[in-house]
This record gives structure tokens, sequence and C-alpha cells, in this order.
């Protein structure tokens, strides 16, 4: 049975993190496929209200996934238009994958806030549980509240040693003009640039 990998998030902009946490996945995770869902409002962050366009959002998406083998981007939940629960994006992915087991990739807040998710058993009966610790500090809390979930579906716990980075602090430092080009994929630099986005 193929594995389908399910990566959301704003992805404001997406960066070298993103794309090294996908090919870590891909690998511990044994997937056969990558699908990039950029949120269109996400539920832990409606009060947000400088987020750059889906249109946006989503070219960049697609710039960095060009580059990437057995990755795609869906946008489903931008042409939703509505808050982005991931349960329903899931069971849009099972009638996209019928035959396939879908992962849930997320970070470690993610796993540990996964209990107000909503309707976050079903999200863990729609797809497995992929969850990325990026610090060696947190493996203990993973595993114990990957033991807690367990009972609810499969969890798996993997290790990303990419540098931190956040969105948000890309954000700030293109705000200030400053060179983030080691942080972001080629194409996307060329098209924030190109759109002038992020500078005001």
């Amino acid at each position: 049975m193929k594995r389908i990998g399910i990566y959301g998030g704003s992805f404001d902009p997406v960066h070298n993190g993103h794309i090294h946490l996908a090919k870590t996945a891909m690998e511990g995770l044994s997937l056969d496929e990558i699908v990039f869902v950029p949120a269109n409002i996400s539920p832990f962050k409606q009060d947000r209200i400088d987020v750059t366009s889906g249109e946006h959002r989503l070219a960049m998406l697609r710039l960095a996934a060009e580059d990437m083998e057995n990755v795609t981007v869906s946008g489903y939940e931008l042409n939703a238009q509505s808050v982005s629960y991931t349960v329903y994006t899931l069971r849009h992915m099972k009638e996209v994958y019928p035959d396939c087991q879908l992962v849930l990739l997320m970070g470690s807040d993610g796993l540990m806030s996964l209990e107000r998710w909503f309707c976050w058993q079903e999200i863990m009966s729609l797809a497995e549980i992929g969850c990325v610790s990026r610090n060696g500090d947190d493996g203990d809390k993973l595993r114990k509240k990957a033991e807690i979930l367990s009972k609810f579906g499969m969890v798996h716990i993997f290790s990303d040693n990419a540098l931190p980075m956040s969105s948000t602090e890309i954000r700030s430092a293109l705000k200030k003009n400053e060179d983030c080009s080691c942080y972001l994929p080629e194409k996307v630099v060329e098209y924030i640039v190109r759109h002038h986005l992020y500078n005001r």
C-alpha cells in the first residue's frame, strides 16, 4: 500500500526547513509521496491579519516543489475559502487516495496539542501521525504523548536536525531588507523579489 504524507501549514513563506523536514519524513516514514497543503485560515491563527495571499503562498510552494521528487501541492484548503480544519482535508485526501495510507506530518507542538484539534479522534482514524522532533530534549515527552494517543491510532516520532528557522523570523528579516537567501529556495527568493512580498 502506498504511503502518502500530508503536510499542512501556512507556508508564509515556504523555507528550507519545510523542505528538509519533508525529505527527512519521506525517508524516515517510508513515504511514497508528500502533498503540501497550504492553509487558508489556520484554526489557531484566526486573529492573524497579515497573512500573505493564498495565491502567492501556493505559487511559492509549487516553485519549491519543482525541485523535489514525489512532492505535489494541493490547493484544497485555499479553494475551500474557510477555516482550514485538518479533518476536512483528510476526508478529502481519502477520496483522492482511496487505496493509500495517509500519514499526517506535524511538529512537536502539534502532537502535544492534538487533543484540542477539531475531531481529533477522527483525524487519528483517517491517518497515521508522523511527528518530527526538532531538538533532542523533547523526545521523552513526545514518546509519552505518543503512548497515550496510541489507543486511537498510530503515532511515529522521527528526528530532524535542520537548522531552527521559522517563517515568522524570515518575514521579520525580509521586512528589514535582510538577506534571507540561505533560508529559502532560490526560486522562492526570486518570486518574493519579483512580487515585492514582505517588504512593507
